[in-house]
């Protein structure tokens, strides 16, 4: 594994990156989302990245979130609900469980998705895909006693 790599890996696994990392991240991700129009994510530089548009939770106003991502081989994705190892849900998961079809730019091409909350032994074996790719979520979900909620992300046609 290259240097950078496992160096990342172990700031993101901080509690001080928790506190700083919200407020940042997804507010430079949106301004250079929106100046490359779709094409360039920074923090996708470290993980795969999308930007979710789903309808609050409440409001029902889209509400745009830039997002660490897993693609999975057959086209889908999985959206790991970490909110960086802090104790509540982030909101981008509510949005979805109150209204599952969102969309998604990913690599400057945007398109519908359905999403659906896993669980059971569906949930058990994304969760070991995930910590294999980012093993930092071993992490976060030590540090909080709730359970990582975990999404797949379905095209829809």
């Amino acid at each position: 594994m290259p240097i950078g790599l496992r160096v990342m890996q172990k700031v993101s696994s901080t509690r001080a990156f928790a506190k700083v990392a919200p407020h940042f991240i997804p507010a430079m991700d949106r301004a250079v989302h929106r100046l490359t129009r779709g094409k360039v994510l920074l923090s996708a530089r470290m993980l795969p990245g999308v930007i979710l548009t789903a309808k609050g939770a409440k409001s029902g106003q889209p509400r745009v979130t830039p997002l660490a991502c897993m693609p999975e081989p057959d086209g889908t994705w999985l959206l790991i609900g970490s909110n960086f190892g802090r104790p509540g849900h982030p909101a981008w998961t509510a949005n979805l469980l109150a209204h599952p079809d969102a969309e998604i730019s990913w690599r400057g091409d945007r398109f519908p998705v359905r999403a659906r909350l896993l669980a059971g032994q569906e949930r058990a074996a994304a969760w070991q895909a995930v910590l294999a790719f980012w093993p930092p979520y071993a992490t976060y979900q030590a540090r909080i006693e709730r359970e990582i909620r975990l999404f797949r992300l379905t095209r829809v046609p």
